[in-house]
């Protein structure tokens, strides 16, 4: 101990001199400050906030404008939720797998709780004595009885849970997943809600929100415990992406949930006809319910919606006697006079910028950059918000959408390429009309789960995202290398993709932030990281009997070059495409250029019928799991 204690010493003592000699910045040896999610305590008097990248979860006095105390060592705080005593909160880490239980006006750090891969989304039942846990890297859902810190149940849900929501009477938790999970090809594919029976302890339903729909993030419910609302992005993938302007390629909604009868009641735009809503991320409810908060993350802005008056309009009661809510009107009653499907109903809410016309919601900009979590202060005064972007907490009159304070988090790190890159990758100014950052395709630099067709290749011929992890490593860029190298790639989508004129600076800062990352660890990995048995089964039939090592070469997983497997379909028949790297393969699905292969099980046999793509046919059925074990082991 005395050993150790010496060490850290003389390591503080070489740092101060490095510091004074000019050798090394001392903003170098400050985080980053990214406030994500923050809550208020019940009684209002103190906000809790996580800081993914400063590995902190800090109490803040709102009343004084300050920090009070800083808990940390956590690994990578994402959601954040108050416990059964005042005292206690909950946060999930990331980075390793645990949700840690702490005080956090003491600062101290109780215990970690086992729960997963990338937890994410937290919430609490109270009576129930369960902690709710979004695993978004396991694809499933724990319920943790908060004493024993035991798993009471795991329930697997569809794709990247992200955000959960308890009803009141704690029968229900409402969970977002961020992507689809489907064939890219089919025109219906999109994200949904998984709904989880607290007291069977079992998934009850999905319910699937409109085509094109992902990045599904916060979620708030009624006190009644009959309504839900989830923010979440469109994409209008059936066409050629080259009519950015007006909404014609993509647009921002909340959708809301019947949670009742368990189906999609509504979805409604949040866009202006002229400027997009980019990236919706945070959404909490007044206490008296008269209106909903959302943060858009891309704009910088934080939106008002008048929720009585939306639902006079989803009724089909005429606005301030404004026109524009004619179409919606005769729909809605046309739905009660006729019995339409629900989703006929739904699709006849989706009339952009109606609630702007009708004067539903308002618009404020917010000082700073990337705002994301909510919260709401009990008397409903005051609303939260989390800049990730600017270190800081605004604190908003939620009489006037006017920002009252301003909560630095801490000194903040020297602003470098990699920070600006990452801060431009999501930020929809450098957008026409604001449609979409960077992240709108890319959530954390990978997949969206959908199609869409870029004009870089020609049009009528739809390709999956790709993610952008190593995709420096894999030129020529593109499935059919039609970019020589990553810079080109990257320059080309914002003159291509965003309509926008991006400066030298901002292309090399946004390569430098793409470069910056890094893959995961695999879910399917042991602790340790090591393979399983079946992973190192597969990993030998990979390297031999299938032949996959020939074109996907260690260590990036491809060879760069181009070649005609069979997969290429339509307008893109017998051409050759780039071998993609198999890194982190386990979260990239849908598969192949167009999409269409749900799993890699549909990649190896049903696409790959000639083996023009491995040699697959004649593994047998244990030989085919193994091989997929170690893919997505990759």
């Amino acid at each position: 101990m005395r050993f150790s204690l010496w060490r850290n010493m003389l390591h503080c003592v070489v740092i101060v001199c490095f510091v004074q000699m000019g050798s090394l910045d001392a903003s170098e040896t400050i985080p980053w400050r990214s406030p994500l999610q923050a809550r208020f305590s019940p009684d209002g008097k103190w906000l809790v906030v996580s800081d993914r990248t400063a590995g902190k979860l800090l109490a803040v006095d709102p009343l004084g404008g300050r920090v009070v105390k800083e808990t940390l060592g956590l690994n990578q705080p994402t959601g954040v939720v108050c416990g059964p005593d005042a005292e206690l909160v909950f946060v999930s880490e990331y980075a390793t797998g645990t949700v840690a239980e702490l005080d956090a006006l003491k600062g101290q750090l109780i215990r970690h709780i086992p729960v997963g891969h990338g937890p994410m989304g937290l919430a609490v039942a109270i009576r129930r004595q369960l902690l709710i846990v979004c695993n978004s890297n396991g694809n499933d859902v724990p319920l943790v009885d908060i004493e024993s810190a035991k798993e009471k149940a795991h329930i697997p849900v569809v794709r990247q849970p992200s955000f959960v929501a308890v009803t009141p009477d704690e029968t229900i938790a409402v969970v977002s997943n961020l992507l689809p999970l489907g064939d890219a090809t089919d025109p219906q594919t999109a994200a949904c809600v998984s709904l989880i029976d607290l007291a069977g302890l079992k998934k009850a339903a999905d319910i699937r929100f409109p085509p094109g729909s992902t990045n599904c993030r916060q979620i708030v419910i009624s006190a009644d415990g009959r309504w839900a609302y989830v923010v979440h992005s469109i994409g209008r993938t059936q066409q050629p992406a080259t009519e950015l302007e007006g909404g014609w390629i993509n647009v921002h909604a909340m959708s809301i949930l019947d949670l009742q009868s368990k189906t999609l009641s509504a979805t409604v735009y949040l866009d202006r006809l002229t400027e997009g809503a980019a990236n919706p991320w945070g959404i909490v409810l007044s206490p008296d319910e008269k209106t909903i908060w959302i943060s858009l993350s891309g704009t910088h802005q934080l939106m008002r919606i008048d929720r009585e008056g939306l639902y006079d309009f989803l009724d089909g009661k005429p606005i301030q006697g404004n026109l524009a809510t004619t179409r919606f009107s005769q729909a809605a009653v046309g739905d009660k006079d006729k019995n339409q499907h629900p989703r006929e109903r739904v699709m006849a809410a989706m009339d952009l910028a109606s609630l702007y016309l009708t004067g539903l919601i308002k618009r404020y900009p917010l000082p700073g950059n990337g705002p994301r979590g909510l919260a709401m202060s009990p008397d409903g005064k005051t609303l939260a918000v989390c800049m990730y972007f600017s270190s800081e907490v605004l604190l908003v009159d939620a009489a006037t959408g006017g920002v009252s304070r301003r909560i630095p988090l801490g000194p903040q790190r020297k602003m470098d390429k990699i920070r600006r890159g990452e801060m431009i990758f999501h930020d929809a100014a450098h957008c026409l009309q604001h449609w979409l950052s960077c992240a709108s395709c890319h959530p954390d630099g990978r997949v969206d789960g959908l199609n869409w067709d870029l004009t870089n290749d020609g049009a009528g011929n739809p390709k999956n995202t790709r993610s952008l992890v190593c995709a420096h490593k894999t030129k020529p860029m593109m499935a059919l290398g039609v970019r020589p190298d990553f810079e080109s790639a990257v320059d080309s989508g914002f003159r291509n993709i965003q309509f926008y004129e991006p400066t030298k600076e901002e292309v090399e800062a946004t390569v430098e932030y793409l470069r910056s990352l890094r893959p995961e660890r695999s879910p399917h990995r042991l602790a340790d990281g090591e393979l399983s048995p079946s992973g190192k089964r597969g990993q030998e039939i990979f390297r031999s009997k299938a032949g996959c090592s020939v074109c996907h070469s260690e260590p990036s997983f491809t060879d760069q070059q181009m070649h005609d497997v069979g997969t290429t379909q339509g307008k893109d028949k017998g051409k050759k495409v780039k071998t993609s790297t198999l890194i982190e393969c386990w979260c990239t699905a849908p598969y192949l250029n167009n999409g269409a292969a749900v799993d890699l099980r549909e990649v190896l046999t049903k696409f790959n019928q000639n083996d023009r793509h491995g040699k697959t046919s004649s593994l047998t059925q244990q030989e085919l799991d193994d091989l997929v074990e170690y893919l997505l082991s990759l």
